[in-house]
């Protein structure tokens, strides 16, 4: 362990910077911090309007950017979905050209229903708007970033923030936040930024490789050496992976005669839900998959019971999932 101002410290943020760009596809520095997602979800808000914000909600996490935004005092109007449709661009960007908005949020993987919105799509929309220059957007990245293609620059995005124990497959307590260069502009005219997840404070900080705060520095060591594993794979080979895996659990799903819950064509990369139409007990098969070293998730808020959710994501392999797949079959014979 070493001080979190000692050099050391600062050399382990210097290697993990540009790796982070490398994966986040983009220039711009990227913000590291000692929180969750949820912690720039709120810095994103705080720190880049002045005017109103459209939440985009299609599931549980996209309302909680909601619930940030109206928690934070900032005006807000929300564009909802039903929960297993994904986000698309035209109906925001009709939203959008009012010109009483000067943010948008959006998740790109909602983790509750298993939808990925097609955010690049999105982001075009709102870029061909006249006022879209002017348009601050926010994309909630926590499950997917690592393990989907979501390139910074090239999609002309804002702010895209991650946590570190998803499809990076970390232990929890990082969060990384790329910011453009329009949204640090941005942040200079807005008051009261907050002191933790002040964007201009943070990045002042991280341009001598510091961070404002205390940082969390064993989870740096980890960082470094597991962005060193993420890109010996290959960001391609990586985001070809996660696919297959995806599809795998879509073919395993499907051919028990399970639904899914996504719309098609908008099945997210990292993670898998599942409607639960057979009525199979979810509690009774989790403790079947302990025994097994195993686990998946219940449905996230009002969908538990209803659907179960299969992660697919990380470090996983398909191995891994043929492993979850056979222990899950075994269960549900023993329970006809």
């Amino acid at each position: 362990m070493v001080g979190h101002r000692m050099p050391e410290c600062g050399d382990l943020i210097a290697s993990i910077q540009p790796k982070l760009q490398q994966v986040f596809m983009t220039k711009q520095r990227v913000q590291i911090a000692a929180a969750t997602g949820t912690g720039f979800m709120e810095a994103s808000v705080r720190c880049t309007v002045n005017k109103k914000v459209l939440n985009c909600v299609n599931g549980a996490f996209s309302q909680r950017m909601a619930e940030i935004t109206v928690g934070n005092g900032k005006a807000n109007e929300v564009y909802e979905v039903e929960w297993g449709q994904a986000i698309l661009p035209e109906p925001v960007a009709e939203r959008l050209v009012s010109g009483q908005f000067d943010a948008v949020t959006i998740a790109h993987n909602e983790t509750s229903t298993g939808v990925a919105s097609p955010v690049g799509d999105i982001a075009a929309a709102i870029r061909a708007l006249p006022n879209g220059q002017d348009i601050i957007i926010i994309v909630d990245a926590v499950s997917s970033l690592s393990g989907a293609y979501l390139p910074f620059d090239e999609w002309d995005l804002d702010v895209l923030l991650t946590s570190s124990q998803k499809a990076f497959a970390l232990p929890p307590g990082l969060a990384f936040c790329a910011v453009s260069q329009r949204a640090m502009a941005k942040a200079k005219t807005v008051p009261n930024r907050g002191y933790y997840f002040d964007f201009l404070d943070l990045d002042k900080y991280l341009q001598k490789n510091q961070t404002p705060a205390t940082t969390p520095v064993s989870l740096l060591y980890a960082a470094d050496v597991q962005l060193d594993h993420i890109l010996a794979e290959g960001m391609t080979a990586r985001i070809a992976r996660h696919l297959a895996m995806r599809d795998r659990t879509i073919q395993w799903v499907t051919g028990k005669g399970f639904k899914l819950f996504a719309a098609p064509g908008y099945e997210s990369p990292t993670v898998t839900t599942a409607v639960n139409n057979l009525e199979i007990d979810i509690s009774a098969l989790n403790k079947f998959l302990r025994g097994h070293g195993m686990i998946i998730s219940n449905g996230y808020g009002n969908l538990k019971g209803k659907s179960f959710r299969i992660a697919h994501m990380g470090d996983l392999q398909l191995a891994d999932l043929e492993a979850l797949f056979a222990a899950m079959d075994t269960f549900m014979e023993n329970e006809r």
